[in-house]
């Protein structure tokens, strides 16, 4: 059977804050959608990808999808609708006019990052059963139903306990939520006019389908408030429990070529000197990308960018550290902290300090609280002493799954 996979993320996620739409905000040091995306693309059994997303939010997007895996799995993103439920059906549609459209669909969430691919195994193996699966926890907690007082006309606040609510058969739903294609896109074409249907189980069962629960997990849960980010940034953290070190050291010659300028740890230092090499010797971003290259034990920088291609001629090193960042991200893990440190006599590095340590949290993907940057000299001793070039050292700390 041929899968596919619908990720929903045309939404506002107001709630949540950080001035831009929830799923594009950072989670464990890359966008919350990539996290779905990274769990839709790497399965072996998922043919086609296709995402919904806000018109306003293409530019978000693009930058979202740089460098996943397997990204002919893509398809071209399809715009939302005015609701969650004509957003889904827009998905679907856009699936069904592939060449081949799937045999089944996972529709899921932007805002549920920690989704396991043995959740993807049993949904699919539940739907040779039934024409819909969904992922679904069991309700343990005492339910109680409160009055609700009008305040003002304004808004209702709940007040007092009104009685209890028996939690015997109850479950909350979460997503994935898989079906067979055919099936939910005739279900959603029928009850596109409904908007009481909250998900797209209520849809298939308005629809007559039957829906099978598959027992989820707590740590399937949907970032949708702000304290949420800190709950899941901490749960992608402590997942990662295999902690590695690397270490990175460069040397640069000063040079003299005219107009080249000195560029250190990503941005340009004012300097009557530049450094010579084949690209554009950041020996500060060198140093910090061999550093990630250790801790992945995935070689070194010239390795992966030789210095005898020609591609690399000049080239900026962001590329490199960039790089490095991404095939940590690939294998499902994090950077820690990122300690970069300048041997010279010259030029000075406290007065560029700040934004050098933004400049490399961007390139990396991450926050600058895990940044550091520092700069000592040899009082006078060797080459770095005589001023005829530049060395760096650096420190990576990372964290991979176990």
């Amino acid at each position: 059977m041929k899968h596919a996979f619908l990720i929903v993320a045309g939404g506002r996620g107001q709630r949540a804050g950080g001035g831009i739409p929830k799923q594009y905000q950072q989670l464990g040091g890359m966008p919350l959608i990539r996290h779905s995306l990274l769990a839709a693309l790497t399965h072996s059994t998922i043919g086609s990808v296709q995402v919904v997303i806000h018109a306003d939010d293409q530019a978000l997007y693009h930058n979202a999808i740089q460098g996943l895996p397997a990204a002919e799995k893509l398809a071209a993103a399809c715009f939302g609708g005015d609701s969650r439920q004509e957003s889904v059906r827009f998905g679907l549609e856009a699936l069904n006019r592939l060449p081949e459209p799937p045999a089944t669909v996972l529709i899921h969430d932007a805002a549920r990052p920690f989704l396991k691919p043995v959740d993807i195994d049993r949904l699919l193996a539940a739907l040779a059963a039934s024409p819909g699966a969904i992922l679904a926890v069991p309700v343990v907690d005492t339910l109680k139903r409160a009055s609700m007082q009008d305040a003002g006309g304004t808004s209702l606040i709940p007040r007092l306990i009104e009685g209890g609510a028996d939690r015997n058969g109850l479950w909350r739903a979460q997503t994935p939520q898989a079906f067979h294609f055919g099936a939910i896109l005739d279900a959603h074409r029928t009850t596109e006019k409904r908007t009481d249907l909250t998900d797209d189980a209520a849809v298939a069962e308005a629809a007559g389908l039957a829906v099978q629960l598959v027992p989820g997990a707590e740590d399937n849960f949907k970032v949708t408030e702000a304290a949420d980010f800190a709950r899941a940034e901490r749960q992608f953290l402590q997942a990662l429990g295999d902690i590695r070190s690397g270490q990175g050291y460069d040397v640069h010659a000063f040079g003299d070529e005219p107009g080249r300028p000195l560029m250190l740890a990503g941005i340009v230092v004012p300097h009557s000197r530049s450094l010579a090499g084949h690209s554009d010797a950041d020996v500060g971003l060198h140093a910090l990308t061999d550093a990630l290259l250790g801790a992945l034990a995935a070689g070194d920088i010239g390795q992966h960018f030789p210095p005898s291609d020609a591609r690399w001629k000049n080239a900026a090193s962001d590329r490199f550290l960039a790089h490095a960042a991404e095939l940590l991200r690939q294998r499902g893990g994090a950077i820690a902290h990122l300690d970069l440190t300048f041997i010279c006599e010259a030029p000075k590095i406290g007065p560029h300090r700040e934004t050098m340590r933004a400049r490399i949290a961007e390139i990396c993907g991450i926050a600058i609280e895990r940044v550091a940057v520092k700069a000592t000299t040899t009082e006078g001793l060797g080459f770095t002493g005589r001023r005829e070039g530049i060395a760096a050292q650096a420190l990576a700390t990372i964290r991979l799954p176990l």
